[in-house]
């Protein structure tokens, strides 16, 4: 920088940043040597917080609002430099200015398919995208954590790191909330503020606050999606011994048959998978397994628990008749007390009472 660029800095005396851009984080507030005038006037926005930097400490955090620098509202920074009252020189700090803005749209999805077990389909391999958004909520501890002494800090600078936090933390929520996966492709909505939930802490570890995981889709592999199309279909076909005498009588009616006897074939194998495929099952449903059972606490889902270690809770006051539980093949949250594999817990068992004693015969 030339002599007539310092002389112009001696005679600024605001501070402040305007961004014009969409990505940039954190912005250093440049000035020839760090020199500030005594008495500049500090200007910080809404969506702002600025940070004075004295000799690689961390002095005072400003919000939004209009400062003028002078020892009362640069406490910490005034007791580093010991100022007394009659201080006019310029002195030098490093000021950092950190949008608090939200930064949305940014892009997350699983490079290699999550292996969860379904209650339906068995162990399923699926694949998942979307968006999310965050926002610096604590600007010292982002400045710590993450960005140190960048002067031009963007989001694409640390978009990689959260994106690949997302997919991990992402793969193994799923695989352990043993939700089923038709459920999930219908909630979309709530499987991103339950995912949001649970990966939050770790956000804030960093300053950061992730403000929201939109789930955009989620895909089967090629097999699954064709199985769930036959199944569709033939829930579609209805009464399928009219199907196929209808489609055996319209391959008729077009030729391709040559004989009565072709007729005859088509009509029996007809009836024969009609009666097979038609016939009611006499197998009974499985009963609902006492394990994977998840309690609500707040909002928290806790568990899997088993039958038994829910009696012991039951037991010890821990839960009771209100308690929100769930499990696979559950469509929703239900009350213990509810839920009909839960009941005796809730329920006083007492013997009934002995009956009298009879008395003794005469053996006479």
């Amino acid at each position: 920088m030339g002599l007539w660029d310092k002389l112009m800095g001696e005679f600024v005396d605001v501070i402040e940043w305007t961004d014009d851009s969409n990505d940039t984080m954190v912005y250093r507030f440049e000035r020839h040597g760090n020199e500030i005038k005594y008495g500049a006037k500090l200007t910080v926005r809404e969506t702002q917080v600025a940070i004075f930097i004295n000799e690689g400490e961390v002095a005072d955090v400003l919000g939004p609002g209009l400062y003028v620098l002078e020892t009362k509202n640069l406490p910490v920074l005034s007791t580093l430099q010991n100022w007394d009252h009659g201080f006019q020189s310029p002195f030098k700090a490093e000021v950092y200015f950190f949008n608090t803005k939200q930064f949305t749209n940014l892009k997350w999805g699983t490079r290699n398919p999550v292996m969860i077990r379904d209650s339906e389909f068995g162990g399923v391999r699926l694949r998942a995208f979307g968006t999310y958004a965050i926002r610096i909520e604590d600007a010292r501890k982002f400045m710590q954590e993450i960005m140190g002494t960048d002067g031009h800090f963007t989001v694409d600078e640390i978009s990689d790191q959260l994106r690949n936090l997302i997919v991990t933390r992402f793969s193994s929520v799923i695989a352990s909330a043993g939700i089923p996966v038709l459920d999930m492709a219908a909630n979309y909505d709530q499987l991103g503020q339950f995912v949001t939930q649970k990966i939050s802490p770790e956000y804030a570890a960093y300053g950061l606050k992730l403000t929201s995981i939109l789930v955009e889709n989620i895909s089967l592999p090629t097999e699954v999606e064709d199985a769930l199309d036959k199944r569709t279909s033939m829930g579609m076909i209805g009464n399928l011994d009219k199907y196929l005498q209808y489609q055996t009588a319209q391959g008729v009616g077009s030729g391709n048959s040559n004989s009565a006897l072709d007729m005859g074939m088509g009509f029996a194998v007809a009836n024969k998978m009609a009666e097979v495929l038609n016939k009611p099952s006499t197998a009974t449903p499985p009963p609902i397994p006492d394990t994977n059972w998840h309690v609500a606490v707040g909002q928290d889902a806790k568990g899997p628990y088993t039958l038994q270690q829910l009696q012991q809770m039951a037991q010890a006051g821990q839960i009771n008749a209100t308690t929100l539980v769930w499990q696979a093949g559950m469509a929703n949250w239900q009350a213990a007390g509810e839920t009909t594999p839960l009941i005796n817990l809730f329920t006083a068992q007492t013997p009934p009472p002995i009956p009298p004693s009879a008395p003794p015969q005469s053996t006479e």
